[in-house]
C-alpha cells in the first residue's frame, strides 16, 4: 500500500495565467515553505499558457517532503464580467454609477466557466450570483433584475396593527409579562 503524503502547508494565490515569475509575490511565499521556485513557475506556466493574463486562483498543497502539487480554480466572477465587458476597472460609486451592461448569454458563459467553482443549487442560482457580483461593480444585466427580497425576514403581522391583541393563542397574556402593566400606572 502506498504511504501518503501529509500536507504541510496549503498556499492559496491568484497569479496571471502564463506569466508567473520569482518576483513577489509567487517567490516570497513559496520560499518561506522551501518549495523549488523555479518548478512551480515552469509547471505553472505550462499548464495555463491558454489563459495568458487571466487573473488565475491556484491552491498549492506542500508535503513534509518539500514536494508540492497544485490545483487550478476558475478565473473571479469579477474578472470574466470585466473581460466580456472589455474594462479595466469597475465603477467607482457602484450604487449610483453604471459602467456598462452585459446579457444573459454572457453571464451563463461566465457561470459555464465557473461552474466547478460556484457553490450554487442550480444553474439559475448560479446566474443570480453573477448577476449580483455584476450589480456590486456597477455592471447591470439585460432582462435579469435582481430584486432583494426581504419579506421572509420578517413576517407583517395583521394583529400588530390594532395595538394590544395578544399574539397567535394569548402567549403573551399568559405568560404575565408586560401584560397590562402599562395601564396599571395611569
Amino acid at each position: 500500500m502506498a504511504k501518503r503524503k501529509t500536507v504541510e502547508t496549503l498556499i492559496k494565490l491568484q497569479v496571471t495565467g502564463g506569466q508567473a515569475t520569482p518576483a513577489p509575490p509567487v517567490g516570497p511565499v513559496l520560499g518561506q515553505h522551501g518549495v523549488n521556485i523555479g518548478e512551480f513557475v515552469q509547471r505553472f506556466n505550462a499548464e495555463t499558457s491558454n489563459q495568458q493574463g487571466v487573473l488565475i486562483p491556484v491552491e498549492i498543497s506542500v508535503y513534509a517532503d518539500r514536494s508540492f502539487d497544485f490545483i487550478l480554480k476558475s478565473p473571479p466572477a469579477a474578472v470574466l464580467i470585466k473581460k466580456a465587458l472589455g474594462m479595466d476597472k469597475a465603477a467607482n460609486n457602484p450604487g449610483h454609477e453604471t459602467i456598462g451592461n452585459i446579457t444573459q448569454d454572457q453571464v451563463k458563459e461566465i457561470v459555464e466557466i465557473k461552474e466547478k467553482d460556484l457553490n450554487a443549487a442550480s444553474p439559475d442560482a448560479a446566474m443570480r450570483i453573477i448577476a449580483g457580483t455584476a450589480r456590486s461593480m456597477g455592471v447591470t444585466v439585460e432582462g435579469m433584475d435582481v430584486v432583494l427580497d426581504l419579506a421572509p425576514l420578517e413576517e407583517p403581522s395583521d394583529e400588530s396593527e390594532g395595538g394590544d391583541a395578544p399574539a397567535e393563542g394569548g402567549e403573551a397574556a399568559a405568560d404575565g409579562e408586560g401584560a397590562g402593566k402599562e395601564d396599571s400606572d395611569g
